[in-house]
């Protein structure tokens, strides 16, 4: 369930990363370990990603629910231009990006060609998702 909208989350595989997405509101629901393999398909160093979700450890309290605990969320500030601000599960399940901000964080840690990358998994996500919902 979308911690965001409370829609049905629909599962798209990636490169091997399964992702869930909100086809209503277009987030996207990130397990534990996810964000630093599709970093990692992007080019870029899963370190320095770990090194900045560390970096805001506990992060604010805010009012989206994990979908796996429902626990309420903490919103943490991921650094690199820009700052970026996703949801963290306190027990550790993983990450709510809103629209936009998985390129945001790729484009972020990377120049030049990852960017491209990041782009690429954009427009993935969006073909997966607008198939399936042709056909189902």
């Amino acid at each position: 369930m979308c911690p965001n909208c409370r829609e049905p989350l629909v599962v798209v595989e990636l490169e091997g990363v399964e992702i869930d997405r909100c086809v209503a509101c277009r987030g996207t629901w990130l397990d534990a370990g996810e964000l630093e393999q599709i970093v990692a398909l992007a080019g870029v160093q899963p370190d320095r990603i770990s090194a900045a979700l560390q970096a805001d450890r506990r992060g604010r309290r805010g009012r989206r629910r994990c979908p796996r605990c429902r626990r309420k969320m903490n919103i943490v500030a991921i650094e690199g231009p820009p700052i970026v601000e996703i949801d963290r599960c306190p027990a550790g399940h993983g990450l709510w990006l809103d629209p936009g901000e998985l390129r945001t964080i790729v484009r972020g840690f990377s120049g030049g060609e990852a960017g491209a990358v990041a782009q690429f998994l954009a427009d993935v996500l969006r073909h997966d998702l607008s198939a399936g919902a042709e056909g189902g």
